[in-house]
């Protein structure tokens, strides 16, 4: 049981460094939780049997099962309240390989001693190398494949963590709904009532940034939000309300986007809402559903 205590600590411990701090040891331990800790949780579930798998098919399952596993977990999220962020992925993954390891531990426990699955590292390296020194041709190529593959994929992600690419420099600006989610924009308010929706900038320029963004309802200036500065790769979010003083159908409201020192807008995001009188007339004037436009939140 030692291999899932060993899983089961490391992950608490690189989702408690991944809220709460960062540095080098963050990516050491965020690695192995996302790419091989979620399938090795699971094939063991799965194989409880010290027959049922091999050193390196062991190995392999772990690093590919893992990549199925966290795509899923993050298109889960995708539809729930809580959004795609770091918290809610690196929890719901923490509690997966935690049920995940004590489901192991309970089919180990089934089984008699001698058939149980359990780390022995001389052991384990030599079913690891056990196709190269007794296998065909064919059977050392596939393991220096397996071998050259894991390997590959590890070093390339550690590469891409440490060594990311200039890129091209940009800004990210969008806008949410109220619930975090590119949906439940505020289509419709009674005038002078508050509508709510998440502002966000992400800072892609290769340098500190300072921003100002401004409000304007039908191409009238409404207010001035803020001063953001961010550093490179950092992000801002926030909730912001506005409230149309007059009706009117199809009303703009739009988001701009300056940055420090200059007098035009580098990003624009809107949407369009409708504005009533009173909360009767909206009811009222509410069109046929079958031909209501979904509302729309576009950049420039």
């Amino acid at each position: 049981m030692k291999d899932l205590i060993f899983v089961a600590t490391l992950s608490i411990l690189a989702v408690v460094l991944a809220l709460l701090a960062g540095g080098p040891l963050r990516i050491f331990l965020g690695l192995p939780f996302i790419l091989i800790f979620p399938g090795y949780a699971l094939s063991a579930a799965l194989f409880p049997r010290k027959t049922s798998l091999d050193g390196i098919e062991r190995l392999a399952l772990s690093l590919g099962l893992s990549i199925a596993i966290v795509p899923l977990v993050g298109l889960a999220l995708n539809y729930m309240p809580w959004g795609i962020r770091l918290t809610p992925i690196a929890s719901v993954l923490l509690t997966i390989i935690l049920i995940l390891c004590l489901v192991a531990a309970i089919r180990r426990k089934q089984l008699p001693s001698a058939e149980r699955f359990q780390v022995d590292t001389k052991g384990y390296f030599s079913s690891l190398t056990l196709g190269w020194r007794e296998g065909g041709k064919w059977d050392k190529a596939l393991t220096a494949f397996l071998v050259i593959a894991i390997v590959g994929a590890i070093a390339t992600t550690v590469y891409v963590v440490q060594m990311p690419g200039e890129g091209e420099d940009f800004t990210e600006f969008y806008i949410l709904g109220p619930d975090g989610k590119a949906e439940g924009y505020p289509d419709e308010l009674v005038a002078g009532e508050d509508g709510t929706v998440i502002l966000g900038v992400i800072n892609r320029e290769h340098d500190d940034m300072v921003y100002r963004t401004v409000l304007a309802i039908e191409g009238e200036l409404a207010k001035e939000l803020n001063f953001i500065r961010l550093e490179h790769g950092e992000e801002w979010e926030k909730a912001i309300t506005f409230a149309p003083a007059s009706s009117g159908t199809n009303q703009k409201v739009e988001f701009q986007l300056y940055k420090e020192g200059t007098d035009q807008p580098c990003k624009k995001v809107h949407l369009w809402v409708d504005v009533y009188e009173s909360r009767g007339k909206m009811a009222g004037q509410r069109p046929n559903p079958q031909e209501t436009d979904t509302v729309t939140a576009s950049g420039i």
